[in-house]
């Protein structure tokens, strides 16, 4: 049993290595992205074999054919009112979702499936953990328009808990540099902004802008993407961050989870809560937090 548990420990601390090597981060999930994708379209099929009403009654079954594992399929409506969920069934009927780090998950959910789909993070409760809130990567399909179908894969070893006073100072920030940006224009604000050495780079926080064709105006400690579109740009594990900050924007403000390079931890890929705001309608701000600090 020691020599296993030893081996086990290698085999763990190996993969840790190689995630940093390759830029990824890891984790101690059950099922692989593809696993994940291959399930879902698996169920996206039983609709359109079986009809959306005995779909969804065999989706809300937790003893049905899409439970296994930590793996479960749940529906939504584009009016945000969850429509299947074998876990959580006292999800189902409610609209909303809020996670524990105020991230407004289903109007992100929605968001992404009228794009056609993808893959996001949300922290949820894990079922194999005794309900633990973790950070969870899930992948959505959009079915013909009418519901969009999710499930997704727990990254378990991933600290998805900010401080809410970390919070609160990077709404008050990123406010700040709102205010900034409307009191002495864009040009000044994005000179602002863009230097290293400025007030908007303090306490391990700094501003970044887009417009909302995806081209970066604000990037301090990146100034060679200053100028250049990021509009396809991904995360290590294929998150269209770029696109994803952009939907929440256009709502006026709120967050979202991607992971990005930490410029206070040698640009060290971590996961990275954002906030972000609409400045005029043609451009927006924001500032995030990383996990690690």
């Amino acid at each position: 049993m020691r020599i296993a548990a030893l081996a086990r420990m290698v085999a763990l601390m190996s993969l840790s290595v190689l995630a940093a090597i390759t830029l990824c981060i890891a984790s101690d999930q059950t099922a692989s992205a593809d696993e994940v994708i291959a399930f879902l379209d698996e169920a996206v099929a039983y609709v359109d074999n079986n009809g959306m009403e005995n779909a969804l009654q065999e989706f809300n079954d937790p003893t049905g054919s899409f439970v296994r594992g930590d793996l479960y399929i749940f529906a939504y409506d584009f009016n945000g009112t969850c429509l299947a969920h074998p876990i959580n069934p006292e999800l189902v009927g409610q609209t909303s979702l809020l996670d524990i780090n105020d991230v407004d998950v289903v109007g992100r959910e929605i968001a992404l499936a009228k794009r056609g789909g993808g893959t996001m993070y949300i922290v949820f409760p894990n079922p194999s953990h005794e309900g633990k809130e973790e950070l969870k990567q899930i992948h959505l399909e959009n079915v013909n328009d009418s519901m969009y179908l999710g499930s997704g894969r727990y990254l378990s070893d991933i600290q998805a808990s900010f401080d809410q006073g970390e919070r609160d100072e990077l709404v008050a920030f990123v406010n700040e540099a709102l205010k900034y940006a409307q009191e002495n224009g864009k040009e000044k604000a994005l000179q602002a902004f863009n230097d290293p050495e400025g007030n908007f780079n303090r306490d391990g926080l700094y501003i970044f802008a887009y417009d909302y064709g995806g081209r970066n105006l604000a990037l301090s400690h990146q100034p060679e993407l200053v100028g250049t579109n990021r509009i396809d740009a991904q995360d290590p594990n294929g998150v269209y961050f770029i696109q994803q900050i952009i939907d929440v924007a256009k709502n006026g403000d709120g967050f979202a989870y991607y992971v990005y390079p930490d410029p206070s931890n040698n640009m060290t890929p971590e996961l990275k809560l954002s906030y972000v705001m609409d400045v005029d309608g043609t451009w927006f701000l924001g500032s995030g937090i990383y996990s690690s600090d």
